[in-house]
This record gives C-alpha cells, sequence and structure tokens, in this order.
C-alpha cells in the first residue's frame, strides 16, 4: 500500500487555493513557508501529480490539483467528523461515573453517599451496580467501573483500597427461637454448630464470617439455605427458618421493630472494614475522589 498523504500537507493545499498564497497557508497552518513549500512538493511526488504553479506573485493550483482539492475537503471534514466525534464521547464518558457496591453498602449505606454527591454534582450521572463483594472487585480489575465498595475482610493486591467505614456483623433469630431468650451468650462453637441461613460464597458477610471462624479455629459447616440476598436472608430468619449472622446495619429497622432478636455471641471477632477499592492506574480524581470522601465521611 502507497504511504497515504500527510493531513497537514492536504490542510495546506486547500489553504492555498482559497488564498491563492503559499505564505498565507503557511501562517494559517502555524508553520514556517519553507517547510510548507516542502511539505507540498512531496506531496506532489507521493501522488505522482503537479498539484502547483508557483510564480513571482503567487500560487496557483493546476486543473488536476483542483480534483484533489476536492478530495482533500472530503478527507479534512471526515477528520474533524472524528475528533469532534471522540471529543463528545470523551465529554460524555466524563459526565458518566460508574460504581459498584456490595450488597449491604448498596442498600444501607450507598443511597445517602449518592444524595449527597447528586447535590454536589446535579449535572453528573452516576451510575451504581449491585454485586456481591468478590464481583464488584472483578467489575474493578475488568475497568467496568472506576470504584468498587465492598465489605469483604481483605482485598486482592490488584487493587488499591481505603477503608470508607466500620461494621460488624451480629447473629438475630426469631422472636419465638430458643436463643431469643437466652441469658448467657453463644460460643462460637454453638454457633458453628447449628443450622445458620447463609448468604452464598462471595458475599463479603459470608468472608467475614468464615475468617472470623478459622481465627478461632472452627470451620463454617454446610448449609441447608444459602440465599443471595441480604433481604431473603432477614425474611427467612424472621419466619423462624434457623438463626442468620448478618451486618447490623442490615437489621437495626428489624430489631427495633421486635421482628428479629441480636443474640450475642463470646470470643468472636465479627467487626469488619468497609472499603473503597480501585485499579492503581486509576487512582479517583476529581468527582469520583470526591464520592470516596464523602463515604468516609
Amino acid at each position: 500500500m502507497s504511504t497515504r498523504p500527510d493531513l497537514t500537507a492536504l490542510d495546506l493545499l486547500v489553504r492555498v487555493a482559497e488564498t491563492g498564497s503559499l505564505g498565507a497557508a503557511a501562517r494559517a497552518v502555524g508553520i514556517a513557508q519553507p517547510n510548507a513549500s516542502r511539505s507540498l512538493s512531496r506531496l506532489e511526488r507521493q501522488l505522482a501529480v503537479t498539484l502547483l504553479v508557483r510564480t513571482p506573485s503567487g500560487s496557483r493550483i493546476t486543473p488536476e490539483g483542483e480534483v484533489v482539492v476536492a478530495w482533500a475537503r472530503e478527507a479534512l471534514t471526515a477528520v474533524d467528523r472524528i475528533t469532534l466525534g471522540a471529543r463528545s464521547l470523551a465529554e460524555q464518558r466524563a459526565a458518566h461515573v460508574a460504581v459498584a457496591a456490595s450488597l449491604t453498602i448498596a442498600e444501607y449505606l450507598a443511597p445517602r453517599w449518592l444524595a449527597r454527591f447528586r447535590r454536589a454534582h446535579p449535572d453528573l450521572h452516576l451510575s451504581l451496580e449491585v454485586a456481591n463483594s468478590v464481583d464488584v472487585v472483578a467489575r474493578v480489575e475488568r475497568g467496568e467501573v472506576a470504584v468498587g465498595f465492598v465489605e469483604s475482610p481483605r482485598v486482592p493486591d490488584s487493587v488499591s483500597s481505603t477503608t470508607v467505614s466500620r461494621d460488624a456483623l451480629v447473629v438475630v433469630v426469631d422472636p419465638e427461637h430458643a436463643w431469643a431468650r437466652r441469658r448467657t451468650p453463644l460460643s462460637p462453637e454453638e454457633l458453628v454448630g447449628s443450622d445458620l441461613i447463609l448468604r452464598e460464597a462471595g458475599s463479603g458477610t459470608r468472608e467475614t464470617l468464615v475468617r472470623a471462624l478459622a481465627r478461632a479455629g472452627l470451620e463454617l459447616g454446610p448449609s441447608r439455605l444459602e440465599l443471595a440476598s441480604t433481604a431473603a436472608v432477614k425474611a427467612a430468619a424472621a419466619q423462624g427458618e434457623a438463626p442468620a449472622v448478618l451486618s447490623e446495619l442490615a437489621v437495626g429497622a428489624d430489631v427495633a421493630a421486635g421482628q428479629l432478636v441480636v443474640v450475642p455471641v463470646a470470643g468472636l471477632d465479627l467487626t469488619r472494614a468497609l472499603r473503597a477499592v480501585w485499579l492503581p492506574s486509576r487512582r479517583p480524581e476529581g468527582a469520583l475522589a470526591e464520592l470516596v470522601r464523602i463515604a468516609r465521611s
């Protein structure tokens, strides 16, 4: 394939056709006249066509050059369309912020954060994707969202993170459950020996419980009921199905309404950090950095 004409040379040619002056064309493009002359000579050699007749009084486009000028205008218009279109796409992308959050954060914390963010940035469109913590991290790693918020007790080295809040898990049961009338805290052994209602693998809530039990030298046994949402786990626990371990953020209103009862557990640290995560190469800036600050406050 032959070498494509230089866009600057085509621009020069069009401007010479419009002004009748190589010097004026060079000034319009922002290069020295000798460089402009060499650029047009190179274009003529590339195309094997004489484009200009140079005279002491100015430069005149040849008949063949007039045809090339028409084509050059079309080419430059197409390039301008690409440039303007790409700029528009970049502006649209800059005006849209996509973040992701794990289920507990999305339900009980993110709405307040996003409301404050929207008041500060009414013209910025922000979308929130909801998934479990493992999936949120995966979306950040793939570059699908700029920032994620997770509740898992640890994050992989592939992402950077900062703690934005803290939370604790609590054991809850239906008011008619035998544990609701206990006067002494549960032991970790009693908890792990019960048939708990669990969140699915990959959720931050489940991972926090698994790690807390591991520190106590215990393993989480199988459950006959695993559910993919906090609301479903709460509903099952409130129906007396079995005890559940959930975020205190998620069960506060239910406990206050008497629909669930918190059962203390001794010797088990169920606290956890809630984190914002991002790719090291895409540290939050501008509006995204402000969203992270809002979450931390």
